[in-house]
């Protein structure tokens, strides 16, 4: 997988409401119940957390290949491949976040795993695409 993929999928991986959005996407309730909250505040938009976590791959795939847990390949275009240490590792992680990104990255691959560069254009530009959606904060009254 080149390092472009690496970060959309990480990314989509971290945030996986962004690919199930509708209420009726038969994935949305397991992702809910892994723990994913699209109800959550934050404060930068999809498109800065998603453009700082694009910086951060290729530091990360440094650190993945120097510790032996991912080798590149080079046939045209410089990809890369889990190996089998690495995946070991990746299954040694027990934590409820480990188990929801993994529940959550499988979602991503199985939608998005064989689409072309093309498609995963498309399907960025949907979700970078500003949608506005009543928030509601509950703040105690106060008086009455």
């Amino acid at each position: 997988m080149d390092a472009d993929r690496v970060a959309l999928f990480d990314f989509l991986a971290a945030n996986p409401l962004l690919l199930a959005r509708e209420e009726s996407d038969p994935d949305r309730t397991r992702l809910r119940l892994a723990g994913f909250d699209d109800r959550a505040l934050s404060y930068s938009s999809v498109v800065q957390r998603y453009v700082t976590r694009r910086q951060r791959i290729p530091d990360d795939l440094a650190w993945l290949i120097t510790y032996g847990l991912v080798t590149v390949v080079v046939d045209g275009r410089v990809r890369h491949r889990l190996t089998p240490t690495g995946q070991h590792v990746a299954r040694s992680f027990m934590s409820m976040y480990a188990r929801a990104y993994r529940e959550a990255a499988v979602m991503v691959v199985n939608r998005l795993g064989r689409m072309p560069d093309r498609g995963l254009a498309e399907v960025m530009s949907q979700w970078m695409t500003a949608r506005a959606q009543p928030r509601s904060l509950d703040f105690p009254r106060i008086g009455r």
